[in-house]
């Protein structure tokens, strides 16, 4: 069992979404990396100004002045100290120390080549004042130092920045800062127009594919109905030049099917005429037999034989002479079918109403009733008409008494000339089309017939005709 649709137009819809979303996917992953990438370095170079800004006041200001700044300045997120230790480099094999490098390269920018300095990062962080257990530190001469951010206040965890410069007159003034939380909020406009293009582009693709197959739906309708109607108007070779060259090989498929349907025609018309004209012949001379009961066989022998050559003829037409559809009164037909098969000692029975006139050819429905009726009353002693009508489709059951049909057999009896008994005799009857005829009729009007043996016996034959096409 495949997960797959089964339309063209649903498959087709299916790559495209599948592909959009996986497209849309990958974008804003990229998106979303190169945003945090860029939103780090600004808010990086932020902090590194500033830092450089401080720097050069500090510069400016005499020892003991510069202690009250440091006091002033030393607020959440960044924390200056004037009395901390020389931090040692970080290692240069991790992220952290390829962080610092990158900061480090900043501070150069806004304060100049020749100016020392140590930066380093830390990860973590609490609002609270203790230090976290994993905070990392730095091995500075005599001891340990913990970052002053991490110590006291400054913000929630995230990645705390430490920068030790160098002033003109030797004092180590260390920074301590983290970037600004506003960064790692969530893009919920960038979100949005992400799922108003995706939604664009969704409609647009569904109009793509339903205007790419529609020209498919129409090719397969037109072919279904060509089953039906030989002489249905041909397709509008009109479209894209593919679609056009369909429709035109479509069209010159019908007309040479018409044209070799005629010719046919025309062949079996002839073929009538010229059996039927011996046959008349003989007619005419077996009623100057002067033995009559010679002369009733030979009646006899010509009445079969022009069954069999008007059975014969109407299977190689399909039955389909031209007639034209119109409503039928289906209740009526089956009135006028069960009154003439009394007359001939057949016994029906009628169940069930149709609500409505069915569209259809008469002349060939009549013809499909009564085989089915004849075969009944002929291998099941009686018939039994069951009409089921509805919004959707006709149904009319013919069930019989007889034995029924073997299962292997069921399919087969359809076939022309086919017996489950293997003969044609008078006391069997018929010439082994009746079905097959009865069958062409009921696929002429888009229906079909099947055959089924009935629990407590005998056979059913249901013919289906659908009202919509």
């Amino acid at each position: 069992m495949t997960l797959l649709p089964r339309s063209l137009f649903s498959r087709l819809t299916l790559v495209l979404l599948g592909g959009l979303l996986v497209a849309q996917l990958l974008s804003f992953a990229i998106h979303m990396h190169d945003r945090g990438e860029l939103l780090a370095q600004a808010s990086g170079m932020q902090s590194a100004q500033r830092i450089a800004d401080i720097v050069r006041l500090l510069d400016t200001l005499a020892p003991a002045e510069r202690q009250k700044i440091v006091r002033v300045l030393a607020a959440p997120p960044l924390a200056v100290s004037l009395d901390r230790p020389p931090l040692a480099p970080p290692d240069a094999e991790n992220e952290s120390a390829a962080r610092a490098l990158l900061f480090a390269s900043l501070l150069r920018r806004y304060l100049g080549e020749d100016r020392q300095l140590t930066v380093g990062m830390a990860i973590g962080g609490r609002d609270r004042g203790d230090t976290p257990p994993h905070t990392p530190r730095w091995a500075a001469g005599d001891g340990e130092w913990s970052p002053p951010m991490m110590r006291h206040g400054g913000g929630g965890g995230g990645l705390t920045f430490v920068a030790q410069v160098t002033l003109r007159d030797g004092t180590l003034a260390t920074f301590d800062t983290r970037p600004p939380q506003a960064t790692e909020h969530w893009p919920y406009r960038l979100f949005a127009s992400i799922l108003l293009l995706l939604a664009a582009v969704v409609v647009v693709s569904l109009i793509a594919v339903r205007w790419a197959t529609r020209p498919l739906k129409t090719l397969a309708d037109a072919a279904d109905e060509l089953g039906r109607n030989i002489n249905r108007p041909p397709l509008a070779e009109t479209g894209p030049a593919e679609v056009a060259r369909a429709a035109r090989a479509f069209n010159t498929m019908q007309s040479r099917l018409v044209a070799y349907l005629d010719e046919r025609t025309r062949v079996l018309a002839a073929m009538s005429h010229d059996l039927k004209t011996p046959i008349t012949r003989l007619r005419l001379r077996a009623e100057l037999l002067q033995d009559e009961q010679l002369r009733d066989k030979f009646e006899r022998d010509l009445r079969e034989m022009e069954a069999m050559v008007a059975s014969a003829l109407d299977f190689l037409r399909g039955m389909d002479n031209g007639e034209p559809a119109r409503p039928v009164d289906v209740n009526a037909m089956l009135e006028s079918l069960q009154a003439d098969l009394r007359e001939t000692g057949g016994t029906v029975t009628l169940e069930g109403r149709a609500a409505d006139p069915y569209p259809g050819r008469p002349q060939a429905l009549k013809r499909c009733l009564a085989n089915l009726l004849e075969n009944a009353i002929k291998y099941g002693k009686a018939a039994h008409v069951v009409v089921d009508d509805d919004a959707d489709r006709l149904q009319i059951s013919i069930l019989d008494e007889g034995p029924g049909i073997p299962a292997e057999h069921l399919d087969r009896v359809f076939e022309p000339y086919y017996r489950v008994e293997g003969s044609r005799s008078r006391d069997t009857g018929g010439t082994g089309l009746g079905l097959a005829i009865a069958k062409n009729i009921a696929e002429l009007h888009g229906g079909s017939i099947e055959l089924k043996n009935r629990p407590q016996g005998g056979l059913a034959a249901v013919l289906r005709l659908p009202r919509k096409s």
